[in-house]
C-alpha cells in the first residue's frame, strides 16, 4: 500500500485534474451554444438556395445546363472531404468520423483522394496511409463563409478538371447535446432528388412559385451552384463544430464526474493507510512499554 504521503500527492493531483476538466467544460458549453446559434443562422439562407436550385435544375435537360450536375458515365476517381477537429479531448469524435470514413471508403473500387479539414483527421489519415492532396486546419473558432470558400473551389475545380468524378463530403451532424452521428453527403455532382443535410425539408416537394431568372437561368448556375457547393461545405463545417464542442463538453463532464469519485476513493484509502500507520505506532509504543516493563521486572 502506499504510503500517506503519496496519497496526498495523488488526492491533489486528481483534484488538480478535476479542475482543468471543470473549466473546459465550461469553455465547451459557451461555444457549443455560439456553434448551434451560427447553425440556425446559415439555414434560411440554405433553405432559399436549395429552392432556386431545385427550381432551376429541374428543368428538362439539366445535365447541359451546368457540367456540375452532369454524371459521368463512367467514375475512375473519388474525392472525399473529411472534416474533423483541431484539437482533442473531445471523447470519441475525432476517432468516429475517421472510422466512418475508412468504412465508407476502404472497399472502394476506384482510387479515394482526401481533403482533411481540421488537424486530427488529417493526422489519423495520414496514420492510415490515406492519399491527402490538401489540408485545412486551425480554421477560426468562429469561420465566415469566405473563410471555407477555398475549400468548395478546390473540389468544383478538381471536378471540373476531371481529376474528381465524384465529390463526397464526411462530417458530424450535430442532432442534441448529448447525440452526434457522423454522416456522408454526394457534393459533386449535384444531384437535386437527394438529401441535402438540414435543408431536406424541400428535397422531395415540388415547387409551385413561379421565379423571374435574369439574366437567363445559365448563367444564375455558373454562379449560384458553386457558390452552394461551398454554402454545402461551410454548414457541414458548422455542424462538425457544434458536434466537437457538444462532445468535448460531456467528455470533460465524465472526466469531471470521474474524478471526483476517484477523490473520494483515494481518499478512503488515504484513511485507511493513515488509520494503519497510527495502529503501527500505537503497537509500537505498546511493544516498547511492554519490553520495559518487564525490563524493569527482570531487574
Amino acid at each position: 500500500m502506499a504510503s500517506a504521503r503519496e496519497m496526498r500527492m495523488r488526492i491533489r493531483s486528481v483534484k488538480n485534474i478535476s479542475q482543468v476538466t471543470r473549466a473546459l467544460e465550461a469553455v465547451s458549453a459557451s461555444k457549443v451554444r455560439k456553434a448551434v446559434a451560427a447553425v440556425r443562422a446559415t439555414r434560411p439562407y440554405a433553405t432559399k438556395a436549395w429552392q432556386v436550385l431545385m427550381h432551376v435544375s429541374g428543368q428538362p435537360g439539366r445535365a447541359n445546363l451546368h457540367p456540375l450536375l452532369a454524371s459521368r458515365p463512367e467514375v475512375r476517381s473519388v474525392l472525399a472531404v473529411v472534416v474533423s477537429g483541431d484539437r482533442g479531448l473531445a471523447g470519441a469524435y475525432n476517432t468516429n468520423v475517421i472510422r466512418f470514413t475508412a468504412q465508407t471508403f476502404d472497399r472502394s473500387p476506384v482510387p479515394v483522394k482526401f481533403v482533411a479539414v481540421g488537424r486530427k483527421g488529417r493526422d489519423l489519415l495520414l496514420r492510415r496511409r490515406k492519399q491527402v492532396i490538401a489540408d485545412f486546419s486551425n480554421l477560426p473558432a468562429a469561420p465566415s463563409f469566405a473563410d471555407v470558400s477555398p475549400i468548395g473551389r478546390l473540389v468544383v475545380d478538381d471536378f471540373l478538371k476531371g481529376e474528381a468524378d465524384e465529390v463526397w463530403l464526411v462530417y458530424t451532424d450535430f442532432i442534441n447535446m448529448v447525440k452526434q452521428e457522423a454522416v456522408v453527403k454526394k457534393l459533386l455532382p449535384l444531384e437535386v432528388g437527394e438529401g441535402t443535410g438540414r435543408v431536406e425539408t424541400y428535397q422531395h416537394q415540388r415547387l409551385t412559385a413561379a421565379y423571374i431568372y435574369e439574366p437567363a437561368e445559365t448563367e444564375i448556375l455558373d454562379e449560384i451552384i458553386p457558390r452552394f457547393t461551398a454554402l454545402q461545405v461551410y454548414q457541414a463545417i458548422l455542424e462538425s463544430q457544434a458536434s466537437e464542442h457538444a462532445a468535448r463538453m460531456v467528455a470533460m463532464r465524465n472526466a469531471t464526474d470521474n474524478a471526483i469519485e476517484l477523490v473520494d476513493h483515494l481518499q478512503l484509502v488515504y484513511n485507511k493507510a493513515r488509520q494503519q500507520s497510527i495502529t503501527n505506532d500505537l503497537l509500537d509504543i505498546a511493544g516498547g512499554a511492554e519490553a520495559l516493563n518487564r525490563a524493569m521486572a527482570e531487574r
